[in-house]
């Protein structure tokens, strides 16, 4: 199997999210238990040593300062020494206070003791450590025996007058110590334990909490079709998965907004091509040999070619309207842009023609598109009069806004075609005349531009009659001015 056909294994953000959680808590928690039996070693190490320090150096202070009470004088001998000064001492748990004096071969002799060891192998039944630690040269050290380790100090008094070599020892098992330590940290792991299951369990039911909304995203995401884009994920709380939750909504209404309105520009423009391919095959499976029925065959067949590539150009001229660049505005004198206007609309047909005002003034427009959206305005009023009736064109500027229009003398405008005349295929349920022969575009295309602009197209009645289309655009500071 390739690595194409193989199946996409993913982990959700949930899995993820709560693993991340538990090797964190994993570490950390390891780290302290770890760090804390660190340290009560470091005490156990730290107290053995204050404690082998003290019991030598009050062995010491006695050694060169103390009176035998028995003679009244300094010690001369070792064992009254060690006598008297173990018969004050009471011994730890796990401590032992040895008096060794040496004999002949040099192997210790256990003199004294300050009790009678509760220790399980105490050094007091070990020859050997004792020899060790009676012929060390070190006044410190550690014995590592198979029955246990042992931390020693021991304070050596000289031979003299005869008497033997004799030596006070310390000896301290830490292994009692360690275990308690060692259980210490056993705890914490348990413990540790006890929190990451806790943990795990709470982190497991908050992270789908927190991600329930994405989940939604995901599963709406999944459902979403072309026919059904009515789905929405319901938004709770202020936080960022609820705003993500409203931004995929926003865009669930623009993707169904854009949807509903491709299908319906794809269904009115296959009505509209539909009718002038109808009508050119129709007229072409009936055309016979007469030369004269070829003729106004022929010219029917151009005359619905024509109609149908004006359509295409003019869906093409709204496809462009969506892009940033469908305008190019630069500043521009309003009273030649509507003069220029008004010269090239008095070509369209045979009316009475007048340039009502003009605006002295200087604004930012593309000229081109401009003049296209007035110049299909006086194309659209040309369709709608009779000829002699007046069409006027004008610019001005008011209340901070530019205007331009063009304003007929016709039937006007139903007042339920006004809602739909500038949608894409759109004529109105009563058209305003009977020689418009457009496909409905024309009017959809002047709002592409003045929505281009910024701006916005609106239809006024004329006074006396008529209707009055006029390209509004706010007038920002500096953009117009005289």
């Amino acid at each position: 199997m390739t690595t194409a056909e193989r199946p996409h294994r993913w982990i959700s953000a949930r899995v993820r999210i709560l693993l991340w959680l538990l090797v964190v808590m994993t570490v950390a928690l390891t780290a302290v238990a770890a760090t804390t039996r660190s340290v009560l070693l470091r005490d156990v190490d730290h107290r053995i040593d204050g404690l082998l320090a003290q019991e030598t150096g009050e062995f010491t202070n006695l050694a060169r300062e103390g009176v035998d009470p028995h003679t009244g004088e300094r010690f001369t001998a070792p064992d009254p020494l060690l006598r008297l000064f173990l018969s004050r001492q009471y011994a730890d748990p796990d401590e032992e206070l040895l008096g060794l004096v040496g004999r002949p071969g040099g192997a210790p002799a256990k003199k004294e003791q300050a009790r009678e060891p509760r220790i399980a192998h105490p050094l007091a039944e070990d020859p050997a450590a004792l020899r060790t630690v009676f012929e060390s040269p070190d006044a410190t050290g550690t014995l590592h025996r198979d029955r246990g380790e042992v931390r020693w100090a021991k304070v050596e008094i000289a031979p003299s007058g005869g008497h033997p070599a004799a030596a006070f020892v310390v000896a301290f098992h830490p292994a009692g110590e360690q275990a308690k330590a060692g259980d210490v940290f056993t705890m914490l792991l348990a413990i540790s334990g006890v929190a990451l299951l806790m943990t795990t369990g709470i982190g497991w039911a908050v992270a789908g909490r927190i991600l329930k909304p994405v989940r939604l995203v995901r599963t709406t995401a999944a459902q979403l079709t072309e026919q059904d884009l009515t789905q929405r994920i319901p938004v709770q709380g202020r936080d960022d998965i609820a705003a993500l939750a409203e931004t995929f909504n926003g865009m669930l209404d623009r993707l169904e907004r854009a949807f509903a309105a491709q299908r319906e520009f794809v269904d009115d423009a296959g009505h509209e091509l539909r009718t002038p391919i109808t009508i050119v095959r129709g007229h072409l499976e009936l055309m016979g040999d007469d030369p004269g029925e070829r003729e106004e065959t022929v010219r029917i067949v151009t005359e619905e070619l024509d109609r149908m590539s004006r359509i295409v150009e003019d869906l093409l001229l709204l496809a462009k309207a969506e892009r940033p660049d469908f305008v190019t505005p630069e500043p521009v004198q309003l009273a030649e842009l509507t003069a220029d206007v008004f010269v090239k609309a008095r070509a369209l047909g045979e009316r009475d023609w007048a340039l009502a005002e003009v605006a002295d003034a200087e604004t930012d427009l593309d000229p081109q598109r401009i003049t296209q959206a007035m110049v299909q305005l006086a194309q659209n009023a040309v369709q709608h009069t009779a000829p002699g009736q007046r069409v006027s064109i004008g610019s001005r500027v008011c209340e901070g806004r530019v205007e331009l229009y063009v304003a007929d003398t016709g039937p006007g405008v139903q007042p339920q075609d006004a809602a739909v005349i500038f949608e894409r295929f759109r004529r109105g349920t009563a058209r305003r005349g009977s020689r418009a022969t457009g496909a409905g575009l024309g009017l959809a295309i002047v709002k592409a531009i003045a929505e281009g602009h910024g701006g916005r197209v609106e239809l006024r009645p004329t006074d006396g009659g008529g209707a009055t289309f006029v390209l509004v655009r706010q007038s920002q500071e500096g953009t117009a001015h005289p």
